[in-house]
């Protein structure tokens, strides 16, 4: 055997009950609710009015973003990347290559498609940079004097 229940039109009868009590009760519960919020449940049924600006009007979002001029510095990461980097925002501008630990010591590896880069570095940086692909880097030549010739031959200044 099957019954079946379907929805009647209208609110339930206990539904009707309810909000009929609540509203014979809107005096007592208002004052409960102030009670136990210190008056703030009345404050927050008031409607608020927002404070109008005497003719001016400030807008904070959407500013447009300023374009500064980068100010390149070379310099050595703590991972090994030799890179360039906007002073003023601290992003990267260009990776030389990476300080690759070997059996013979540190050497500099030129970013270079040679070297297994899938981004290279442009020709005229290549060709100004080229010789010091695998300089071995020690005592004698370290990580300053590195990024130190790197900027001179490329023109900019090593970060110190």
């Amino acid at each position: 055997m099957v019954e079946i229940f379907s929805k009647r039109d209208g609110p339930r009868r206990e539904d009707v009950q309810i909000r009929r009590f609540i509203e014979q009760n809107r005096g007592v519960i208002t004052k409960l609710a102030d009670h136990l919020s210190n008056g703030r449940y009345s404050l927050s049924q008031k409607p608020r009015e927002l404070p109008q600006p005497d003719g001016l009007i400030i807008n904070i979002g959407n500013t447009p973003v300023v374009e500064s001029v980068p100010e390149p510095r070379i310099r050595a990461t703590p991972n090994g990347r030799v890179i360039a980097v906007d002073v003023n925002s601290g992003r990267q501008l260009q990776h030389f290559g990476d300080i690759r630990e070997t059996s013979s010591g540190k050497i500099f590896t030129l970013a270079v498609k040679g070297n297994g880069y899938i981004a290279p570095l442009d020709d005229a940086t290549t060709e100004a940079l080229v010789d010091m692909d695998g300089v071995i880097i020690g005592t004698s030549y370290d990580v300053e004097e590195l990024t130190a010739d790197i900027g001179r031959r490329i023109d900019m200044v090593p970060e110190t």
